[in-house]
C-alpha cells in the first residue's frame, strides 16, 4: 500500500472539514424551503470521524497515486454521486453544469414526449403516458419500461438522467426502445417532442361541442372524472365541474385517479378539502425535519353523496394523497389495486454557496390514520404503504385484462378527441371491470336493492 510522505492538499481539506463538523452549532447546509429549520448537526463519534478519514484517504490515494491525471472536481462529484446511490431514487446530485436547467425547467426552449416515470429495480418505467401527448398518441403504456434512449441502456440511470435524456428542444426527434411487459415484446420508437399543454380535468367522452361529459350514468345520476395530474389549476377545475354537476343533480361520483403520477402537494389539498369539512388531511415527518400537517375547512365543501375513487399501481404521490385521507375519512371507498407507494418529501439544499446542489429526502407523508404512504427500499407487501382498496372492492387485473383497458381508453380518448361515426359500445365489465365495480357500487347505493345490493357493498361511508 502507498502511504503519503506528506499531507496532500485533498487530505488537508478533509481533515479540516472533519474538524469543522466535530465542532458543535454549525449548520452544513441551507435548505432551500423557507418551511425547513435548520438542521442539528450530526452527531459525531470516534466511528463516524474514521469513516471520513477514510474517505479522505482514498480520495487522496486516487489523486496522488492513479496511473493517470484525473480532475479532481470530477473525482468529488463522482464520489457524491457514489454517496446519494445509496439512498432512494428521488435523491440526486445536481452538478452547475445542471442546476441552471434543473432550476428553470427549461420551459421556453425545450419540450418533451408527454411521459411521467419512475425508476423501479434499476429500469425506467413509465408510470402515466399523459392523455393527448405525443407518447400516448404513440402507444406508449402505463408499465412500459424504457429499455435504450438513444441506443443506450437505461438500466440503472437516475430519474433525473432520464429526464435529460428525454427532453431536447421543441420539435427534434428523440429514438426509444420500448419494453411492453403485456405482450414481452421490445418496439423501436422515434417520437417528436412537442411543448406539453396538460389537461388535468377529464371525463369519459365528448359532446358534439368537445366539451366533456362529466355525467356518466344519466338516468342515476353518476358523474365521473379522470384527473390526468395535479397541475396548478386542476383544483379550481374541479371546482368548477363539480358545481355543473350539482346543478345536474349528482347522486354519486367516481374520481378516477389510476395512473395518475401525482403533481403538486397544495392540489391535492384543496382537492381534498373539498370534499371533507374536518379533520386531518395529510402530515409529514422526517428523522430531522419539522412535522407539519394540513387540515380541512367546512368553506367550501360540496355537498356529500357516495364516492368511489379508482387507483392502480400506478397512481402515485397527490394521488396517493387524496383516496388515503378520503378512504380514511370513510368519505369514499377506494376501487382496484394497491397504489405505487410514492409519499416522500425532497428538498433541495444548496451546496458551494449556491453553485450546485442536492435534492434530498427528507421526510415522508402520512395519511390521517397515522400510517405511512412511502415505500421505502427493502419494504415487503405485509408492511404499511400505498394505498390498498377497501375492503371488498379490490379488483386485480391480469395483463390481458389491461392491455384491453389501455387499448379501450386510449381508443376511447382519440374517438372523442376527433369527429367519428357512432359505433357499438363494448359491455363495461369486459373493458374496464375496475369502472364497471364502481358504477354497479354507486347504483346500489343510490337505488338500494335487497336483491342486488351484496355484503361488500355495505360499506361504512361517513354522511355530513
Amino acid at each position: 500500500m502507498i502511504r503519503p510522505a506528506f499531507l496532500s492538499p485533498i487530505s488537508a481539506a478533509l481533515v479540516l472539514l472533519v474538524s469543522f463538523i466535530a465542532l458543535p452549532g454549525h449548520a452544513a447546509e441551507v435548505t432551500k424551503s423557507t418551511n425547513v429549520q435548520p438542521t442539528k448537526p450530526a452527531e459525531i463519534d470516534e466511528d463516524y470521524l474514521e469513516l471520513i478519514k477514510l474517505l479522505a484517504d482514498t480520495l487522496d490515494q486516487v489523486d496522488r497515486n492513479y496511473v493517470k491525471d484525473i480532475d479532481r472536481r470530477k473525482l468529488m462529484e463522482a464520489a457524491i454521486r457514489g454517496i446519494v446511490r445509496e439512498l432512494d431514487p428521488y435523491s440526486n446530485y445536481i452538478a452547475p453544469k445542471d442546476l441552471e436547467r434543473f432550476r428553470t425547467g427549461v420551459e421556453n426552449e425545450f419540450g418533451g414526449i408527454g411521459i411521467q416515470i419512475a425508476v423501479k429495480q434499476g429500469n425506467v418505467v413509465i408510470t402515466s403516458p399523459l392523455t393527448g401527448t405525443p407518447a400516448y398518441k404513440a402507444g406508449i403504456m402505463p408499465g412500459d419500461i424504457i429499455s435504450k434512449i438513444e441506443g443506450k441502456p437505461t438500466k440503472g440511470i437516475t430519474i433525473d438522467e432520464a429526464v435529460k435524456r428525454l427532453k431536447g428542444k421543441v420539435g427534434t426527434k428523440v429514438h426509444l426502445t420500448i419494453f411492453h411487459p403485456y405482450s414481452f415484446e421490445s418496439e423501436d420508437m422515434t417520437i417528436q417532442r412537442e411543448m406539453i399543454q396538460l389537461e388535468t380535468v377529464l371525463g369519459d367522452q365528448r359532446q358534439e361541442n368537445k366539451d366533456w361529459d362529466f355525467m356518466y350514468d344519466h338516468e342515476n345520476k353518476i358523474g365521473y372524472i379522470r384527473l390526468s395530474a395535479f397541475g396548478r389549476n386542476t383544483a379550481a377545475q374541479l371546482r368548477t365541474t363539480l358545481k355543473d354537476l350539482s346543478q345536474q343533480g349528482i347522486k354519486g361520483l367516481v374520481l378516477d385517479l389510476r395512473s395518475n403520477p401525482g403533481g403538486l402537494l397544495s392540489a391535492a389539498i384543496e382537492i381534498c378539502d373539498l370534499f371533507i369539512e374536518s379533520g386531518k388531511i395529510v402530515s409529514t415527518e422526517g428523522r430531522n425535519s419539522p412535522a407539519r400537517s394540513w387540515s380541512a375547512e367546512v368553506k367550501g365543501t360540496v355537498p356529500d353523496f357516495p364516492m368511489a375513487i379508482l387507483v392502480n399501481h400506478y397512481s402515485a404521490s397527490a394521488s396517493e394523497i387524496v383516496s388515503a385521507c378520503l378512504q380514511d375519512h370513510k368519505r369514499a371507498v377506494v376501487i382496484g389495486e394497491r397504489s405505487w407507494g410514492k409519499g416522500s418529501v425532497q428538498n433541495i439544499i444548496q451546496l458551494e454557496g449556491g453553485k450546485s446542489a442536492l435534492k434530498l429526502t427528507t421526510a415522508g407523508y402520512q395519511r390521517p390514520s397515522g400510517k405511512n404512504i412511502h415505500r421505502f427500499e427493502g419494504a415487503t407487501d405485509k408492511d404499511d404503504w400505498g394505498v390498498s382498496p377497501s375492503d371488498g372492492f379490490e379488483v386485480k387485473l391480469d395483463r390481458k385484462q389491461q392491455a384491453t383497458y389501455n387499448l379501450y381508453r386510449r381508443d376511447r380518448d382519440f374517438r372523442t378527441m376527433t369527429p367519428h361515426a357512432p359505433g357499438p359500445e363494448a359491455k363495461l365489465a369486459e373493458v374496464d371491470a375496475v369502472l364497471d365495480r364502481a358504477v354497479s357500487y354507486l347504483q346500489n347505493q343510490i337505488n338500494p336493492s335487497s336483491e342486488d345490493a351484496s355484503d361488500t357493498e355495505q360499506v361504512e361511508v361517513t354522511s355530513r
